[in-house]
């Protein structure tokens, strides 16, 4: 694909296909993509035309998370700045996850912070068994405060607890255990092909029947849109506190400068 948009979408037979079109810095986030993500959503959930959303990557990763440039600029804002940015990802997340479509990852590679929050968002995600995932934020001395209430639908509050602490990248097989992927395709299988025979599934039911059963799902787990805008409420004021404390700065200057953290213990083991 040689379109220079952050974001490509295409309508074919029912199905959206969004891309996120920024190989070069693999697909990581920045205003621009968020606006633009949150708004093609939210088009194509009240397109009557459209069935089913499918989100996936150009290149070689899903999405690393964090633009460096957006980080660097985040970095020297002010904490009002820094809380209506948080709101603008927030806003995303919610976006996505409330959905009435069905919503399919196609998780063509690796994926950080943000973009294992779109994956924890969507329904259905299926994944190239390569694929590596990290929710690292703590290393920058912050935490995945705007995307961990989808992270622990997905991974469930105890595995949260650990990544979320540890900052550990883990493989294919243990985000398929822990609930973040439902499907793995090997290397000689095809990504598209399985993605395709999902979606067919769900465009062989009814449409009112498929959007019922969704927003089900949700009251049953005692979720609300509205419960999940008082959360954003929190978690948007608590990462923009931490972006400008003294550690989340210390973090983020070495995580740019490419130096340890002041905070990081020296190598003594366990």
């Amino acid at each position: 694909m040689q379109e220079t948009s952050p974001i490509i979408t295409r309508i074919q037979q029912g199905v959206a296909t969004i891309w996120l079109n920024r190989p070069a810095v693999h697909n990581a986030f920045d205003d621009c993509l968020i606006g633009l993500l949150t708004a093609s959503i939210d088009i194509l959930a009240r397109d009557p035309s459209v069935r089913v959303i499918v989100l996936t990557g150009v290149g070689r990763s899903f999405s690393a998370g964090a633009d460096l440039n957006w980080m660097r600029r985040m970095a020297a804002a002010s904490e009002a700045e820094n809380r209506a940015d948080a709101e603008n990802l927030a806003g995303l997340m919610r976006t996505l996850a409330w959905c009435p479509k069905p919503t399919l990852a196609k998780v063509q590679g690796s994926a950080f912070g943000g973009g294992v929050g779109l994956i924890a968002c969507c329904d259905i995600a299926i994944a190239i068994d390569s694929a590596r995932f990290g929710l690292t934020e703590t290393r920058l001395g912050l935490v995945p405060a705007v995307i961990s209430p989808y992270v622990v639908d997905a991974i469930g509050a105890r595995n949260a607890r650990r990544y979320f602490q540890t900052g550990e990248v883990f493989d294919a097989e243990s985000a398929l255990r822990m609930g973040l992927i439902q499907q793995l395709v090997g290397a000689g299988e095809d990504l598209d092909a399985r993605c395709q025979e999902v979606v067919k599934r769900c465009l062989d039911n009814g449409p009112e029947a498929v959007q019922a059963a969704k927003q089900l799902a949700w009251r049953l787990a005692g979720r609300s849109l509205a419960d999940q805008e008082l959360l954003d409420r929190d978690h948007t004021r608590l990462i923009a506190e931490l972006r400008v404390s003294a550690e989340g700065q210390e973090g983020l200057g070495a995580f740019l400068e490419k130096r340890r953290p002041g905070f990081a213990s020296s190598d003594s083991g366990a």
